[in-house]
C-alpha cells in the first residue's frame, strides 16, 4: 500500500471526523473518497482498518503526524480555494494531533475529568487538588496517567 495513499485516508479521515470503519466503508461507498484515493469502482477496500490503524500509530511514533498536517495546510495555504483555518480546526481536533491520539480510554476520562475540575476550581478560587479530593477523585491531583495512578492495565 503506497504511504502517500494511506495520509490521504489519513486526512480524509480527520477532515471528516469518521472512525476507522467509517472510513472504511467511505472507500466503497463514497465516490469523493474513492476520486482522492483513486479507487474508483473497486469492489474490496484499498486497505484494510488495521493497516489503517498501524500506519498512523507508525506516523505517530516517528512525529511524521504534525509535519503530515503541517504540510497540508501549507499546501492549503499556496493552492487556495479553501481557508486553512478551517483545515486546520478539522485536524487540530482530530486523532490525530494531541492527547487523544494514542491515549486509551481511561486516560482521556482521566483528562476530562480533569479539565472540568480544573474548571470548577477556578470558579471557585480554589485549586484542582483539593476539588479533586473533594469530589472523591483525588486520583487524579497527579496531572500523569490515570490508569497507571489506578494500577489498570
Amino acid at each position: 500500500m503506497p504511504p502517500a495513499k494511506l495520509a490521504l485516508a489519513t486526512i480524509l479521515q480527520a477532515y471528516t471526523g469518521v472512525s476507522e470503519e467509517e472510513a472504511i466503508e467511505a472507500t466503497l461507498m463514497d465516490r469523493r473518497w474513492q476520486l482522492v484515493l483513486d479507487c474508483l469502482e473497486e469492489r474490496r477496500a484499498p486497505f484494510s482498518k488495521g493497516t489503517l490503524v498501524n500506519f498512523r500509530h507508525a506516523l505517530i511514533e516517528h512525529e511524521f503526524d504534525r509535519r503530515l498536517i503541517e504540510r497540508t495546510i501549507e499546501v492549503a495555504r499556496r493552492r487556495g480555494g479553501f481557508g486553512p483555518g478551517r483545515l486546520r480546526a478539522a485536524l487540530d481536533s482530530s486523532p490525530l494531533w494531541g492527547a487523544g491520539r494514542v491515549e486509551d480510554t481511561y486516560n482521556l476520562l482521566g483528562h476530562a475529568l480533569r479539565k472540568a475540575l480544573g474548571v470548577i476550581a477556578r470558579q471557585q478560587g480554589r485549586g484542582l487538588a483539593d476539588i479533586a479530593v473533594e469530589a472523591g477523585a483525588g486520583v487524579l491531583r497527579s496531572g500523569g496517567s490515570l490508569k497507571a495512578a489506578l494500577d489498570l492495565d
